[in-house]
C-alpha cells in the first residue's frame, strides 16, 4: 500500500516542481562545498583529505540530481 501511495505522489509532481527541487539541491551542493572549503581553510587542514571525506556525500547528491533531471526530462517530453 505504501508503494502505491508513493507512486501516486511521484506522478503528481509537476515539471516546474522538479525544476525547483533541482535548483534547491544544486544550491545545497554548492553551499556544502563552499562552507566546507572555508572551514578547511580556517582550520588549516589538508584540503585533499577533507574533500575526499566529503566526496561520498557529493556523489549521492549528484546521483539524486541526475535522477531528478531524468524525471524532469520525461515529464517535459510528455
Amino acid at each position: 500500500m505504501a508503494e502505491s501511495e508513493q507512486t501516486t505522489a511521484t506522478e503528481e509532481v509537476t515539471a516546474a516542481e522538479l525544476a525547483e527541487i533541482i535548483t534547491e539541491l544544486q544550491k545545497y551542493r554548492d553551499r556544502l562545498v563552499h562552507e566546507t572549503t572555508e572551514a578547511i581553510q580556517k582550520a588549516r587542514l589538508p584540503k585533499a583529505k577533507a574533500m575526499a571525506q566529503m566526496e561520498p556525500e557529493l556523489v549521492k547528491i549528484d546521483a539524486m540530481m541526475q535522477e531528478l533531471h531524468d524525471r524532469h526530462a520525461a515529464l517535459a517530453s510528455n
